[in-house]
């Protein structure tokens, strides 16, 4: 089948896009948090995109849709460095784009996966640790996944499909965050007085940039430019609205006041939530998955963190854990192959069965983010320490790990 320039140029802007979205999850985090640890994020996160990048490159891409060895748990080594990946079309994972093409899209969700994590250590994590942590977390979590449910494997045979990410992505990095809150403990004077954001207005613009971002990350999943993208970018966009105006409602409820906060985490809660499902519903189905998403993710907030009291900083666990179950479960319930006929039916469609094996991708992406996600730490704690002295976490990572400060502001550092 010959390239098609249309779903090439699609797809080269949807790669920009999800290129886009690792940025603004940097502007994002760096705004709900504390000032002093501004320099800390946005290392974590282009350092992130860097290593993440070159890892992908030179093994990843092979490990996760390379020719299955055989026994449908990972892909062989014949794509290492993209060797004998088509520069034209011929890759059978997507016909119509040069195969190297493709292999950068995906570059995209495997560098951006592991960053997610970054919003539940954030403030207390050596760097020298988090290197490590994020080159583990992606061979031995994220690599595995991608390949057995979309790269050929176990998970894909038997059945279980997710359209942009839900199972292999959310459901694994949020179960992971939870996984990675307990791990490190909780913040020194853990509590309301550290949780003020510094900036919010740059988490409202880092929020508007991922949505922007998540049009690529969810559409150009269709892989063309045609009815399926249209579909699914519709889809996103309403899931994502819906559950802003949930969060906001519940949060208004709950202390009396309208709050941009719970506004821009609803609409990301949305987002994750949205992506798997995002190619096989209809938008008025979207329309009710983003309710049970914004409602199930608002209360796994409260539960994590009031009830529990787990510090996981940004609520990664809910915002994309949580909301990227719903969302993957809700396709055993609302998927139409009149939507995508590449696609199962749900349950609504007389295929019950999908429901049960969707929540066996589910079970399996979850367990593995949580349990693996916390032996690596523990594994790297033993050997260097995960956590910055109480010293270092006081004064903020920015200058004690990185001798940088993100604002020579007058009043905190006296004049320049």
């Amino acid at each position: 089948m010959p390239i098609d320039t249309g779903d090439t140029a699609w797809m080269l802007i949807a790669s920009s896009l999800v290129l886009l979205m690792i940025p603004a999850l940097g502007l994002f985090e760096a705004g709900l948090l504390r000032k002093k640890n501004t320099v800390s994020v946005f290392m974590q996160i282009f350092f992130g995109l860097a290593i993440l990048s070159v890892m992908w490159f030179t093994f990843g891409f092979s490990l996760s849709f390379g020719p299955d060895t055989g026994v449908g748990l990972v892909g062989n080594m014949d794509w290492i460095f993209l060797k004998n990946v088509p520069y034209d079309a011929g890759l059978h994972y997507a016909p119509t784009i040069p195969g190297v093409l493709f292999a950068k899209f995906q570059m995209m969700f495997a560098t951006i996966t592991p960053l997610l994590l970054t919003g539940a250590i954030a403030e207390r994590m050596k760097f020298s640790a988090y290197v490590l942590f994020i080159v583990a977390w992606s061979g031995l979590i994220y690599y595995p996944l991608v390949h057995w449910v979309w790269g050929g494997g176990w998970l894909g045979q038997m059945g279980v499909v997710d359209f942009a990410g839900g199972i292999v992505i959310h459901t694994s990095a949020g179960m992971g965050a939870l996984a990675a809150a307990l791990a490190l403990g909780r913040r020194l004077n853990y509590g309301p007085s550290i949780m003020i954001p510094h900036s919010i207005p740059l988490a409202v613009l880092g929020s508007s940039l991922l949505w922007l971002g998540w049009f690529g990350f969810n559409a150009g999943s269709a892989l063309a430019s045609g009815s399926l993208a249209g579909n699914t970018i519709i889809n996103t966009h309403i899931a994502s609205s819906v559950s802003a105006l949930i969060w906001v409602g519940l949060s208004w409820m709950k202390t009396g006041k309208p709050s941009v906060i719970a506004a821009i985490n609803g609409a990301i809660a949305g987002l994750a939530g949205i992506t798997p499902a995002s190619g096989y519903v209809s938008v008025e189905h979207s329309f009710v998955i983003g309710i049970a998403i914004g409602i199930v993710s608002y209360l796994g907030v409260i539960f994590f963190k009031e009830k529990l009291h787990i510090d996981d900083a940004l609520d990664v666990s809910s915002v994309h854990g949580v909301a990227g179950i719903v969302g993957s479960l809700a396709i055993g319930v609302f998927a139409s192959t009149a939507v995508n006929a590449s696609g199962p039916n749900g349950l609504l469609f007389g295929n019950p069965h999908q429901l049960l094996v969707q929540s066996i991708g589910v079970g399996v992406a979850g367990v593995m983010g949580f349990f693996g996600t916390y032996a690596i730490l523990k594994v790297l704690d033993v050997l260097i320490g995960i956590r910055v002295p109480p010293k270092v976490e006081e004064a903020g990572l920015d200058i004690e790990e990185h001798a940088e400060r993100a604002y020579s502001d007058e009043d905190e550092f006296g004049k320049m």
